[in-house]
């Protein structure tokens, strides 16, 4: 049984704060029997590991049993489909491989209704995956829903199912009904004991439920538990021996998920071997294992997250000498390419959505393969800051560093999972130079907003270079595209050092990235971020916001030009906007909680629905700006410009309003908490009683 909490209810745009869990099957059950409610979409979100695609493919196979024919199942991985038509019918049509689909009238023959589980709404392979083009699907998705319930020819539902995350800075179809994958609660994992209990002997499964529930189990370890991939990844140490209670002690979240990933990790190469693979390893040949696997996780996160073709692994490992060996020795015994074989065992799969014919592999969890990814980062990241041996210098050179660059950044987009698992295996590592680090990206991301690389005349360019290699592999970027992507990644990974520094007394004064340099030095440029941000932009209109927005929390973007800049839905907590130009900016939905906009200029930027909870805004100019359901409590308003702003609905609870200004045309409509806020200027009060 999988919980859930409701997200939200259709025709209504306020999420549930807090809800009661549900039964999700029964909530999916009562949902698609219920006609009253054939017009909803239903949608499923969690996070990585919760169960998600394993509830589609349960819930599709019990309609199977137990409803059809009145309701026929059809289970559709988004991963899967290649192309997007402008109808949504034939979209479908072209997803379901199978020759009743290709019967015209098949959607509206009034005997039949379908019920499409379209699985990984996060996975969606459009071109670029633009907030736009995903936002127009799922409209399409809705729309469609809600002519099937007018249309008696029709009656078809939907069920959509993907991360959180892919829903942030969208504006979701009205009739989507939302719930959330619940963490599994005791009762739960009491049932998933009983069921590992089968597999393993009840003596085990009861030895690792007392080790979970005793007092010396870390806190964390009981938190991971709660999630069901972690759980069993848990239960499998635990059954061989290779889980304590004093490996978690002191850890944090993500550092606890990693020695997690990195014990099950050493647990397949050496336990779960494959029979190709099943001869004597020395601890050398294991740690080339390793390699492979983390290319493997590196190639797949550059074609896309899902798939990567066997090809393009085979390719990066040309150059590992121990690797290839290790192939080789492994093809003596079975007579064939063993590298298909071989990955089949460490949580890889053959790709059934791959439109490469020599074959493609797909991680069975999406985490893993990220967290390999990572892994596979984190030696390249060593590496450039690696000291010669001989003289001043690094290994490898200005020239070299940028080539690799390319190689391993130039490519979509890196994802929140693996920065945080990257930035904690580099905290942990004694080869992590974060100033050395920090300085020799900082001067490949000056060169990039430059131009440098790409416009060489006389020679083939690095972005050029690597995009032709991924198009051999079905990656299709143009090297426009490969040259947004290496400098926006190696921004991110500027912008997570600039963090990692700030937790760290020695490194605050070496280690401080500002995107258009420091204000009041030679360097500084207030226009080279809104250049940065307008060239991100001219592959995909908001390609800069997808790929930056959950990184600029905290960033120093003081005294910089962002007129007109489209940023809604940022996070920007904790940042320093100080003086920066943002007149005329989309903020509406950005995360400004506790952000420096001492003296910045807002004038008719579109603040509405944004979070400006304790944020510093005195002497801020507000004039104009749209405030619409902001939230400013605890703000500091003082001597802030509102004159002409619209503060309908916003709240103001406790915020310091001293000596703001303010004139007719500011609007107060519905101001929410005004009470309570601080220093109100009196003839603010009497206009308010007045009107």
């Amino acid at each position: 049984m999988v919980r859930a909490k409701v997200v939200s209810h259709p025709f209504s745009y306020k999420v549930k704060k807090q809800a009661n869990p549900v039964n999700l099957e029964s909530w999916a059950k009562q949902q698609l029997t219920n006609p009253g409610q054939h017009d909803q979409v239903m949608f499923i979100q969690g996070g990585p590991g919760r169960g998600k695609s394993v509830f589609c493919r349960m819930f599709a196979d019990w309609v199977r049993q137990h409803l059809h024919p009145i309701w026929t199942p059809i289970l559709i991985r988004l991963r899967d489909i290649h192309a997007f038509e402008e109808n949504i019918e034939n979209t479908l049509s072209a997803s379901v491989q199978a020759d009743f689909a290709k019967k015209d009238g098949w959607l509206t023959d009034p005997n039949t209704r379908f019920l499409f589980l379209l699985d990984g709404f996060d996975e969606l392979r459009m071109q670029g995956r633009t907030t736009g083009g995903i936002e127009d699907f799922l409209k399409k998705v809705g729309y469609y829903q809600e002519n099937c319930q007018r249309n008696p020819q029709l009656g078809h539902r939907f069920l959509v199912t993907g991360r959180e995350l892919a829903l942030q800075g969208i504006v979701t179809p009205r009739n989507l009904e939302r719930v959330q994958i619940a963490l599994m609660d005791k009762t739960l994992q009491q049932q998933w004991f009983s069921n590992w209990g089968n597999l393993v002997g009840q003596d085990k499964a009861t030895g690792f439920k007392k080790f979970l529930q005793a007092q010396h189990c870390p806190e964390r370890v009981k938190e991971l538990a709660q999630e069901p991939l972690l759980l069993y990844l848990l239960a499998a140490m635990h059954r061989d021996g290779k889980l304590t209670d004093q490996m978690f002690e002191g850890t944090s979240s993500i550092n606890a998920k990693i020695l997690i990933y990195q014990t099950a990790l050493d647990w397949v190469l050496t336990k779960q071997r494959p029979e190709d693979l099943n001869f004597e390893l020395t601890e050398q040949q294991t740690d080339d294992l390793r390699r492979i696997l983390t290319e493997a996780g590196l190639c797949v996160t550059q074609a896309g997250g899902e798939w990567a073709s066997m090809t393009m692994i085979e390719e990066r490992l040309k150059g590992d000498d121990g690797a290839r060996e290790l192939l080789e020795k492994a093809q003596k015994r079975i007579g064939e390419n063993p590298l298909r074989n071989a990955l089949a065992a460490f949580y890889l799969r053959p790709a059934s959505g791959s439109v490469v014919k020599e074959g493609a592999v797909e991680f069975v969890h999406k985490s893993f393969g990220e967290f390999l990814c990572a892994l596979r980062l984190k030696e390249s990241l060593e590496e450039w800051t690696e000291p010669r041996k001989k003289g001043r210098g690094f290994t490898i050179n200005h020239d070299q560093l940028a080539e690799e660059i390319y190689d391993l950044l130039g490519y979509g987009r890196l994802t929140p999972e693996i920065v945080d698992y990257l930035m904690a295996l580099l905290d942990t590592s004694d080869d992590f130079r974060p100033v050395e680090l920090f300085e020799r990206l900082e001067d490949f991301y000056l060169c990039w907003c430059n131009g440098e690389f790409i416009d060489i005349l006389d020679e083939t360019t690095l972005p050029q270079k690597t995009g032709q290699k991924l198009r051999k592999h079905g990656v299709e970027l143009g090297q426009r595209q490969v040259d947004i992507a290496a400098g926006l990644n190696t921004m991110i990974l500027l912008l997570e050092l600039n963090r990692y520094a700030e937790k760290k007394n020695e490194l605050k004064d070496k280690i401080d990235f500002h995107p258009c340099g420091k204000p009041d030095t030679e360097g500084f440029d207030r226009q080279r971020l809104l250049r940065m941000i307008s060239y991100s932009n001219s592959v995909e209109f908001d390609n800069f916001l997808i790929t930056i927005r959950r990184f600029l929390r905290q960033a120093d973007l003081s005294g910089a030009n962002l007129s007109w800049a489209y940023l809604s839905g940022a996070d920007l907590s904790g940042a320093d906007v100080s003086w920066a130009y943002l007149s005329w900016a989309n903020l509406s939905g950005a995360d400004l909680s506790g952000a420096d906009l001492r003296s910045a200029d807002l004038s008719w930027a579109d603040l509405s629905g944004a979070d400006l909870r304790s944020a510093h805004l005195p002497s801020a100019d507000l004039s104009g700006a749209d405030l619409r359901s902001a939230g400013l409590r605890e703000a500091n308003l003082s001597g802030a410009d509102l004159r002409e702003a619209n503060l309908r609905s916003a709240d103001l609870h406790e915020a310091n309003l001293e000596n703001i200004f303010w004139d007719e045309d500011t609007k107060w409509a519905n101001v929410r908490g005004l009470e309570t806020a601080i220093n109100v200027p009196e003839a603010l009060k009497n206009y308010l009683t007045s009107s």
